[in-house]
């Protein structure tokens, strides 16, 4: 037995390539903007999370060209050694201002800020308590710390509470999404951080999908409940809002000096590119000075899930610009899926292991820049194909 035969004996993704129901991978070859050329073909994009718009914003362009062209391409090094630059601190002051901590630390990815942040705070014979639909980039954190992995049932309070009886009196940091990136809906982190509080347990929360969607200014879950002080650690990325690439974790300056010095996920990545920084910067500053951005974004949340539901489409618990259209069984959704495509809708199935066998859903997700017109275009396609698939 050679460690490659599970590569060579793969066949599921090619099964499925010879089906015609692939669905990822996709070629797009233009912006990721509310319409996209994807595979040649022009497609009306309601899968980014581009959820202000701000990829093909001129201030955002310009800014990653300025910066290029002042620093170069990258920074060849990590941050710990020769990667820090000026506009990285200049970062750091203005996303730790945005969600009222005292530090924050920026990663070249949001992934490697959950795993960096994780893998560094809890240490052996102490706890992670997560709930079931938490992000992947939690999950494997987790895995990567010496601690131990406890889950609870999902926004299940009961559940969490009989999580944290079990190791009461020892070291626990309760970790949970904002917005949970599948389902749509939000943490309930007022009783979340009242248990945490009641356990003695600390809070983490990712703002990956939350940042520019809810709270003040767009600064996330806990700013929306005004719990900024009760939550430990705050998570956010670069790749949906802020419209670059890259993560932080923001928090009270002793933490994150101690991860600056012991996150192997920062001190062994180089660090983020200059470009890249620089399209962060201005993109917080339009999400200030635009907040408009953020109303419209909500005024089209409120729309599509009233008009979905009035179709008959099980959208779950979402409230949230995610709105996942739950279909049933695989072979739906991949119809479901191909079916859109041909109208030119660009959707995302998702399908097991992410969602139980008959448990597969669409998921959409919507920007501020979306217009009421491609809006009500993709309205028409989801009534036709839902009613002759049979999903409403």
């Amino acid at each position: 037995m050679s460690i490659l035969d599970k590569c060579n004996s793969f066949t599921d993704a090619r099964k499925a390539m010879a089906l015609g129901y692939y669905p990822y991978f996709r070629e797009i070859s233009s912006e990721q903007d509310t319409e996209v050329i994807c595979n040649g073909k022009t497609m009306l994009m309601m899968g980014s999370n581009s959820y202000l718009g701000l990829t093909t914003h001129p201030k955002v362009k310009e800014a990653g060209i300025q910066a290029m062209q002042k620093y170069g391409s990258g920074c060849a090094g990590s941050r710990f050694l020769n990667g820090t630059l000026d506009i990285h601190l200049e970062l750091e002051r203005e996303l730790a201002a945005l969600v009222g901590k005292e530090a924050a630390l920026a990663y070249p990815t949001g992934y490697q800020a959950n795993v960096g942040c994780i893998s560094a705070i809890v240490n052996k014979n102490e706890y992670i308590i997560t709930d079931k639909y938490d992000h992947a980039s939690i999950i494997d954190g987790c895995k990567l710390s010496d601690g131990t992995m406890l889950r609870y049932n999902h926004n299940d309070m009961t559940s969490l509470e009989r999580t944290l009886q079990k190791i009461e009196g020892k070291s626990a940091l309760i970790v949970v999404d904002g917005i949970f990136s599948m389902e749509g809906d939000i943490a309930d982190l007022p009783a979340i951080s009242a248990l945490a509080e009641r356990y003695g347990a600390n809070l983490m929360v990712d703002e990956a999908h939350s940042l520019g969607v809810l709270g003040k200014n767009g600064a996330g879950a806990a700013a929306h409940f005004g719990l900024t002080s009760k939550t430990d650690f705050i998570m956010g990325t670069f790749s949906k809002s802020l419209a670059s690439v890259g993560g932080f974790i923001a928090a009270d300056e002793p933490l994150i000096h101690y991860l600056k010095h012991k996150s192997r996920a920062l001190i062994f990545s180089a660090s983020l590119p200059p470009a890249s920084t620089a399209s962060v910067l201005a993109a917080l500053q339009i999400m200030k000075d635009e907040p408009e951005r953020i109303a419209r974004l909500w005024e089209i949340t409120h729309y599509m899930m009233k008009e979905f539901k009035a179709m008959g489409y099980d959208t779950g618990s979402s409230c949230t610009p995610v709105i996942p259209l739950h279909v049933g069984d695989m072979m739906t959704a991949f119809h479901m899926w191909a079916q859109l495509g041909e109208e030119g809708v660009f959707i995302n199935p998702v399908i097991p292991p992410a969602v139980p066998p008959n448990g597969c859903l669409i998921r959409c997700s919507f920007m501020a820049t979306h217009t009421n017109e491609q809006l009500d275009m993709a309205l028409d396609k989801f009534r036709t194909i839902g009613k002759k698939l049979g999903v409403i």
